[in-house]
This record gives structure tokens, sequence and C-alpha cells, in this order.
């Protein structure tokens, strides 16, 4: 199936580790160009040089940027388009989550979360929707967490603001669809990216990475049996961008092995 993702231009916000950087990896083996940004300068540049091994460096644009700071997000933005000479694409993958129950979270914890998780992407959609016009349309993909529609008590600051994201998703693919704007989000349950990767470092470093993984699964009732993959959720990503999702707009897939209840 050709994608239709060659010479299109994605730019991805968070997309130096985890399901960023694995999408940022497919849409350069799909021959598209690739935008990515991120806090820290050596991970960012580590991202690059990861990258480099799937593409010719040319098709890789690389800054450090802080997605919750406007003129930041958009003077990344706006350089990539430079570059490139457009934009296409903008897949919203920057987060991290917080742990706590609702009257443990600091105020300090809410505004770093909505800043990350709602703010960071109206930064975003703003900085990159003059471009997309440009174009003639264009593809947003959110990644979301399946906690926006099933929240947990331990996670509220996270569920709360993934369900304002979730909302706002839905908002835009409508306003935006007259300009041929597609809108869409991505909901993962358990991953294995680096943010796992540090628990498990932390709760239990001597432990087999696959049994820690497997007894993950078990632990939370995820029907697959398995806790997924970064490809996994990239390749619903790429599908998303596509030509080939040309009539899906305001749609949430869910990447998370059925895990959640049954309707």
């Amino acid at each position: 199936m050709d994608l239709g993702l060659k010479n299109k231009v994605a730019v991805i916000m968070g997309g130096t580790s985890g399901v960023g950087l694995k999408a940022a990896e497919m849409f350069l083996q799909e021959g598209a160009k690739v935008a990515i940004c991120g806090r820290d300068q050596k991970r960012m540049e580590g991202a690059a040089l990861h990258l480099a091994a799937f593409a010719p460096s040319e098709q890789v644009f690389a800054e450090t940027c802080d997605v919750t700071n406007k003129e930041d997000v958009t003077r990344f933005i706006d350089g990539a388009a430079e570059a490139f000479g457009g934009v296409d694409i903008l897949v919203n993958a920057a987060g991290q989550s917080v742990m706590g129950y609702f009257f443990d979270i600091t105020d300090e914890q809410w505004r770093q979360q909505i800043d990350l998780k709602y703010f960071a992407i109206i930064n975003a959609v703003r900085a990159v929707h003059p471009h997309l016009l440009k174009r003639g349309g264009g593809r947003i993909v959110n990644i979301n967490a399946t906690l926006a529609k099933e929240p947990e008590r331990h996670m509220v600051a996270t569920a709360a603001t993934r369900a304002g994201l979730l909302n706002l998703s839905k908002t835009l693919s409508h306003e935006l669809a007259p300009n041929n704007i597609l809108v869409n989000s991505v909901s993962l349950g358990l991953i294995a990216t680096d943010q796992w990767e540090r628990r498990r470092m932390k709760n239990a470093p001597d432990m087999d990475p696959t049994e820690y993984y497997n007894d993950l699964a078990q632990k939370r009732n995820i029907p697959l049996g398995r806790v997924g993959q970064p490809e996994e959720v990239a390749s619903v990503i790429l599908f998303l961008a596509s030509e080939q999702a040309s009539y899906v707009s305001g749609s949430t897939i869910e990447v998370a092995g059925a895990l959640g209840k049954a309707l």
C-alpha cells in the first residue's frame, strides 16, 4: 500500500524518543522529510544522529524547543517550513505523566500537565495552521492516552488533561475541515517507551525487561496479554497522516491491546 508520504513534511513535537522517534524513522522510510524537537540538546542531537541511518541528513531538521513555550514552538515550526518549503503533517507526541491522587498533586504539577498536554498542542496548532493552509490542507495527529476516557485515581492530573485534549481534537476536526485539515487522535495504552523503561529501572532494576513487561500486562489485565511497542503506535500515526486516511477526521484510534472496559 502506497501511503503517499513521499516528499511530505512531517513536524513531530517531542520526536526525540519513544513513539515520536519511531514515527520519525517510519516517515523517513516512506520518503518523507521530518522535523523533530526536544528540550534536551544532547538527547535531540542523539535522535538526529539516530535518524541519519534512515535517510540523508538533508531530510531531517532538528532543533531544541520547549513545546510549552509559544515563541519556541513558532520558531521551530517556521524554521522547519523554511528548511523544507512547507509543512504537511503535525504530530503532537510530547508528553510525560504525573502519578498521584487528587490531594497529593501540587498546583505546580497541575500547571505542568496543563502546559504540556494542552497548551503545547494549542501552541503547535496555531503555529502550523498558516503553513497547512498554504499547502491546501494537511494532517494533525494528537497522541493521547486511554486515560482520557477511563481515568485512574492515581493519575488524576494526567487523566483530566488527556480528556481535555480528546475534546479539543474533536472540536478542531470540525473547525478545520473546511480547509481540508484532518485532525485525529491516537490513544495509547501501555506502550514500552523510555518513560516505562525509566520506571522499570527505578522500581525493578534487577528484573528482566521481558519478565517485567509481561508481569505488568498481567497486572493491568491487558486482554492481548502483552505491552505494546512504539512501532505499533507509529504505524497508526503514519496511516492517519497518509492519503489512505483521506476521509478519517475527528476519530480516536486506541492502540491498547483491547485494554479497558467492555461495552
